[in-house]
């Protein structure tokens, strides 16, 4: 499974932002319930979701990271 089978982007849909196909659920507010220390299963069950579905998220944000150089400067606030 790699998350292009998953993940749709639909300018249409949900203001253009990244979804879990066949759903209004974003893949950014996935990737908050993790940071926010909420497990796989409980995102499962709270959006209705399939783990492949919290993983191809997981994967589309691996890609975005690895598409964009950010710039960081040790110590700045």
């Amino acid at each position: 499974m790699t998350w292009k089978e998953r993940i749709i982007v639909n300018p249409a849909d949900c203001h253009g932002k990244a979804r879990i196909r066949g759903t209004c659920v974003m893949v950014s507010v996935i990737l908050d319930n993790l940071v926010a220390g909420d497990s796989i299963d409980e995102i499962m069950l709270g959006y209705h979701l399939e783990r492949d579905d919290v993983q191809a998220a997981v994967q589309y944000a691996a890609e975005l990271a690895r598409e964009t150089v950010i710039p960081f400067t040790p110590g700045a606030a």
